[in-house]
């Protein structure tokens, strides 16, 4: 019987590990398919607090790891499969075994909806990214595509000609979803082009991105456009697979927290980007992180 399980390893369920931990409940992290999140696949993270020089995602994490180890916490790399909320003590079922807790922390996060190209996984974080708050620094004076057509595309496209000498904002149908307002400011903005009825179909470069294949879908005929970066806008899948039938899902299929981090069953919380379809940066996931494990750590003390 554990007195606390925490599902995830990103940044909220490390730092909801080390509040935890600290409080000496001893936490058992699960730490998923993706240890550490998305930042694992991020480069030089320049806006975490404190970091003056910035730091790597994977060092952040690993960081935060140890920490939280050194308070306790125990870390688990196992992945969940299945939850039974409805009696105490929970369980929590992975590949290998059923884990029991009194209270669970779901910190299970989101993952970027990709292409599905053969080389985009080896390109992430080397030319193609999934977070243009992230990244788009790393693209002064550069030329980078957006692939995407919702809000999500437009708002992203108009942060990067921030930096950018030029934005191609590539979409496969030849008309818009997003909002009237977010599609007058990308339409307004100089620096943004829209290229209609088209999808990359093959990125080219090895150890870095160089190009992409584009195909019109009108045409039918493909052609070869050098690029330095492209950021993909096609939205987030929650990892919320597990939970299906035990908690509700509100938007987009994310969990739909109470009061920031509580769930509608009392010893579940919920904290960071499967929560949170609106903010998505790890400094909030962390946050959240800390709100959980500090209301988690008041339920258990309420139940001595």
């Amino acid at each position: 019987m554990e007195k606390l399980i925490i599902i995830g390893s990103g940044p909220s369920g490390l730092t909801a590990a080390i509040y935890a931990a600290r409080a000496n409940l001893a936490p058992l992290v699960l730490a998923g398919p993706e240890p550490g999140g998305q930042l694992v696949t991020t480069t030089l993270v320049e806006n975490w607090p404190g970091s003056i020089d910035g730091i790597m995602g994977p060092d952040l994490v690993l960081s935060m790891q140890k920490q939280a180890e050194k308070f306790g916490a125990r870390i688990v790399f196992e992945s969940v499969k299945s939850a039974n909320f409805s009696q105490k003590p929970f369980k929590i079922s992975t590949d290998s075994k059923t884990y029991e807790a009194e209270a669970i922390i779901i910190a299970s996060g989101a993952r970027a909806r990709t292409l599905g190209l053969p080389n985009e996984k080896e390109l992430i974080g080397k030319g193609v990214h999934t977070c243009a708050t992230c990244d788009a620094a790393f693209y002064k004076g550069k030329e980078v595509i957006v692939v995407g057509g919702g809000d999500s595309a437009m708002e992203e496209s108009n942060f990067i000609t921030k930096f950018a000498k030029k934005v191609h904002l590539v979409h496969r149908k030849n008309t818009s979803n997003a909002s009237k307002i977010m599609q007058e400011r990308a339409k307004n903005n100089h620096k943004i082009e829209f290229i209609w009825n088209s999808e990359i179909k093959e990125y080219l470069g090895k150890d870095k991105l160089e190009a992409v294949k584009l195909f019109d879908n009108q045409t039918n005929k493909e052609k070869e456009m050098k690029i330095d970066g492209v950021f993909l806008a096609i939205g987030h899948i929650p990892n919320t697979e597990a939970f299906q039938g035990q908690l509700k899902l509100g938007k987009f299929g994310y969990i739909e927290p109470k009061n920031e981090v509580f769930t509608e069953i009392p010893g579940v919380f919920v904290a960071g980007d499967v929560s949170d379809w609106r903010y998505r940066q790890a400094v909030t996931a962390a946050g959240f992180g800390c709100m959980a494990a500090l209301e988690a750590e008041k339920y258990l003390a309420g139940k001595e």
